[in-house]
């Protein structure tokens, strides 16, 4: 939703739950748009075939931080919306999943209130990401009729997907069939399922930077500072992160497509649309 610039840094209370938090009005000011870039959603030869892609959504919207306060977050709905726009211009269809087969939950705050197209699509797959798959029925079903998995950004993919042996094991069956894995700003984090895997060891992404993270609290965008930070224990794991700010950049490595932000939204779609069509012999 759009906001009025201010001066008011204070983190908004969530009243749905005790000690938790929305942003402050500052921080959306600076950190939210209510409109998109969405240039260069251009597919002259869209996909008309019969794969799709698994979009693997954050099921919890509390997360906790060092001073016992909650941050309310969820899934950022440019970081999902966004790259999800150009796929589905491009021609593919998503099916969502989460690891309970609870709701998606989303940083609704951020919404793009006058992107009518981006509302749409939200609206499009409203029913899908309420009534979201069972990662794990998925998983039971064979994932074989998917040609990408997408992990989108915002806070709330720092909880349950880097734990989930559900989320290694689709990272597992990525790897093996070589498919197209997407994501951008904090959904790396889901990356760490892959635990002890040398899978990606040597792969060079882009992903948020725990510095960053160190600082929003003193704007007011969390009411406190996160207690691990994912960047570092994605290193550990042997990850090269490339950015060391928030520019809107993004990279391939392989088949690993990652961006830095929600700036990132817009071109990681693009990336993510021509390099699964040209896989697919339509690009």
């Amino acid at each position: 939703m759009a906001n009025p610039q201010t001066d008011d840094k204070r983190p908004t209370r969530d009243p749905a739950e005790d000690n938790a938090f929305f942003p402050s009005p500052y921080s959306l000011s600076q950190f939210t748009a209510p409109k998109s870039n969405l240039s260069g959603a251009d597919y002259p030869n869209p996909y008309k075939g019969g794969k799709k892609i698994l979009m693997i959504g954050a099921d919890e919207r509390y997360l906790l931080t060092d001073n016992g306060t909650f941050f309310s977050t969820g899934n950022h709905p440019v970081e999902t919306l966004l790259p999800m726009y150009h796929l589905d211009k491009a021609g593919f269809a998503f099916d969502v999943a989460t690891v309970s087969g609870n709701p998606v939950k989303f940083e609704f705050w951020a919404m793009p209130s006058e992107d009518q197209e981006i509302k749409g699509l939200f609206a499009k797959y409203r029913d899908r990401l309420k009534q979201p798959l069972k990662l794990s029925e998925a998983i039971g079903k064979g994932l074989d009729d998917y040609v990408a998995i997408f992990i989108p950004g915002g806070h709330g993919a720092l909880i349950g997907l880097p734990e989930s042996e559900d989320v290694r094991a689709v990272l597992e069956w990525a790897a093996a069939k070589d498919r197209f894995v997407v994501s951008l700003c904090h959904g790396p984090a889901a990356f760490l399922a892959v635990g002890d895997s040398d899978i990606y060891r040597g792969y060079k992404i882009c992903a948020f930077p725990d510095a960053l993270d160190a600082q929003t609290p003193d704007i007011g965008y969390m009411p406190g500072h996160l207690t691990w930070k994912f960047g570092e224990k994605l290193k550990a794991l042997g990850f090269e992160i490339l950015n060391e700010g928030i520019s809107g950049a993004v990279h391939r490595d392989r088949k690993l497509l990652t961006g830095d932000s929600p700036l990132a939204g817009n071109a990681l779609g693009k990336l993510a649309a021509d390099a699964i069509l040209k896989e697919l012999g339509t690009g």
